[in-house]
């Protein structure tokens, strides 16, 4: 079911790890930085990603460790709204999208929004850091809290961010 491809067997194991009580597991997924030729990339890359994502979801929802397992797919940066000249998209940090589902979200919403051409926010805007704020919450870390550094001085866990409360109410 989660298919027979890198992927795919990854997240079969990173279920079968959550099974075990594994508390925090991550699935990384090369390939995705697609400067040029991107669309034909994602032809093969996208129904690989939709098959194991769903199998995973799909089987955390039927042993119930969905209710207490919170699952975040994102990438590291956004994409250009514009495709450049060797049919690519290049990093972009001003829009980006993340899907979040179980762990008391409550699902089938989308919080904020993109203008037309994906450029910049338009409505509710989130950082990477609200999403980390949001995973930190769900394993029990105050975000907010600071440890002193070898020369006494603080460090923030996060410097900035607040969980998105949306995705809960």
């Amino acid at each position: 079911r989660y298919g027979r491809h890198d992927f795919g067997q990854h997240m079969l194991v990173a279920r079968q790890m959550l099974e075990a009580g594994v508390r925090f597991v991550k699935v990384t997924s090369y390939g995705w930085d697609t400067h040029g030729d991107n669309f034909n990339a994602h032809a093969t890359m996208v129904p690989k990603f939709d098959q194991a994502f769903s199998a995973m979801l799909e089987d955390l929802e039927a042993s119930g460790l969905l209710k207490t397992t919170l699952v975040i797919c994102l990438s590291e940066f956004g994409r250009t709204p514009r495709v450049n000249s060797t049919g690519g998209r290049d990093h972009y940090p001003n829009v980006f999208s993340a899907a979040v589902a179980g762990g008391g979200i409550k699902g089938g919403r989308v919080v904020g929004a993109s203008d037309k051409q994906g450029a910049f926010p338009a409505e509710n805007p989130k950082t990477a850091q609200d999403v980390l704020a949001t995973m930190y919450r769900h394993l029990g870390i105050d975000p907010t809290k600071t440890y002193d550094d070898h020369q006494g001085r603080p460090v923030s866990i996060l410097p900035s961010g607040n969980p998105v409360d949306e995705l809960f109410a």
